[in-house]
């Protein structure tokens, strides 16, 4: 368990303001962005890398925030602090631009440290790209995949490479992952992290010593393995927050936007009400753009705006169970090619344990979602008949369930079937609402 060691000494230190400077490499720019230049970039990364450098304490951001006013705004003030809106403070400032960012209670505290903790392409979508001939879905594809490289580089001591293995009962199941996985490697290109490649059913046994050799279609016939990223999520996001700090942004948490400002004439935003949920002082943050990057509630606040807006978001709830680390070795996932509602399942080594998921199901927008009893249900019946162990209720150690942000398409009959692809739109002025897509492309959706 070096690796899980590894990560666990590297929390603690890492949880500390002072040495979050290695916590996510600055962002590639594209070649035509514009501000400071390859000169202040260069500075903007000197100032990350720096281990001496230490991010301003809670009081200078805060004044910061209450400095700001309509004459003196801020470039962009970002509502939200999970990976999208972090992501988005930290490209904005390392252009040049003075940047503030809000959120309501911690850094990651929402869907952006409930995830799978893969940085993959999607090879779901990719299937789906295949046989329903979409475009979009394949462009998705082909962007995570060249995302999911760049976040390993830019992180490599909370991301890594892991392999994951595709059982197959059937040798038409050994010839159609075989072929679909060999597609995954050709659409990353240069961007690949390892060649897919088949095992036996020994082989497989050997490396996976859990995996059964029996299933509900037959024996096993081998399995193939391919390659996708593992991170540790919500320390990724608080480093991308603590980047963003130490390179002029500036971040606060635990800070409500409770309405948005209007300018005189009543015709675009030029700001926000803010609330500090520490001591219960309220102030305006005035700014030229303001980004919402809620998550979940982006429609709260796209309705401070103008409460008549229509909804975009359609919330699905993705469950995820942590089971005892015997479940699966080290360095090695299970994926479950196909459950009852034609998802895949993964189960996963992290840190110690074995997480497994997830669900993929409607459910209304809380602050604290719960995972429900049927959803565990469905992910142990998902991963039992592919496994030589007893799947029991008891060895669920902790379960959490996560809010994905799917922005609607009216046509769509389930969360499922809905684009992973995110939405970047200002349907009112001076309000530029960013939403959906998935933790691999958050760099895309800055």
């Amino acid at each position: 368990m070096a690796t899980a060691s590894r990560l666990r000494g590297l929390g603690a230190v890492l949880a500390v303001s002072g040495a979050t400077w290695a916590a996510v490499a600055l962002v590639q720019p594209p070649a035509s962005a514009s501000g400071r230049g390859s000169a202040g970039l260069d500075a903007a990364r000197r100032r990350i890398a720096d281990p001496a450098a230490a991010i301003p304490p809670r009081e200078v951001q805060e004044s910061a925030l209450i400095g700001t006013s309509v004459i003196n705004p801020l470039d962009v003030l970002v509502i939200g602090g999970g990976a999208t809106g972090c992501g988005v403070a930290l490209d904005a400032a390392t252009r040049g631009l003075r940047v503030g960012l809000v959120e309501r209670e911690d850094f990651s505290s929402g869907t952006s440290s409930r995830s799978t903790k893969m940085i993959h392409g999607g090879v779901r979508y990719l299937e789906k790209a295949v046989f329903n001939l979409d475009y979009g879905q394949l462009k998705l594809v082909f962007h995570a995949l060249r995302e999911r490289k760049q976040v390993i580089e830019n992180a490599p001591h909370l991301c890594q490479v892991l392999p994951c293995m595709t059982p197959c009962f059937e040798w038409f199941e050994v010839v159609y992952y075989w072929m679909g996985l060999k597609l995954y490697d050709l659409v990353a290109g240069r961007r690949m992290l390892h060649l897919s490649r088949y095992y036996s059913a020994n082989e497989s046994v050997e490396l996976f010593p859990t995996l059964s050799r029996k299933g509900h279609n037959g024996s096993l016939k081998g399995t193939v393995v391919y390659y996708d990223g593992q991170m540790n999520d919500s320390r990724l996001n608080v480093g991308l927050a603590c980047s963003a700090a130490l390179v002029g942004a500036t971040v606060l948490n635990h800070a409500e936007v409770i309405s948005l400002i209007n300018d005189e004439f009543g015709e675009r935003i030029i700001g926000a009400r803010i609330r500090d949920q520490l001591s219960g002082k309220e102030f305006d943050a005035y700014a030229k753009v303001v980004v919402n990057a809620a998550g979940p509630f982006c429609d709260s606040v796209r309705k401070m705006a103008n409460k008549d807006l229509s909804a975009m978001i359609c919330p699905s709830s993705g469950v995820h169970i942590v089971l005892p680390d015997y479940y699966s070795p080290e360095g090695m996932g299970l994926i479950v090619p196909k459950t009852k509602d034609g998802r895949i399942a993964f189960m996963l080594p992290w840190l110690g344990r074995t997480i497994a998921g997830t669900t993929d199901s409607n459910t209304a927008i809380t602050m604290l979602p719960e995972p429900h009893e049927d959803e565990i249900q469905f992910i142990l019946d998902a991963i039992c008949s592919y496994l030589n162990v007893q799947v029991r209720r008891s060895d669920v150690l902790s379960a959490w369930s996560g809010i994905r942000p799917l922005a609607m398409d009216p046509s769509a009959k389930n969360t499922e079937s809905i684009s992973r692809d995110h939405v970047v739109l200002e349907d009112y002025p001076g309000l530029i609402t960013i939403t959906g897509g998935k933790w691999t492309t958050y760099r895309r959706c800055c």
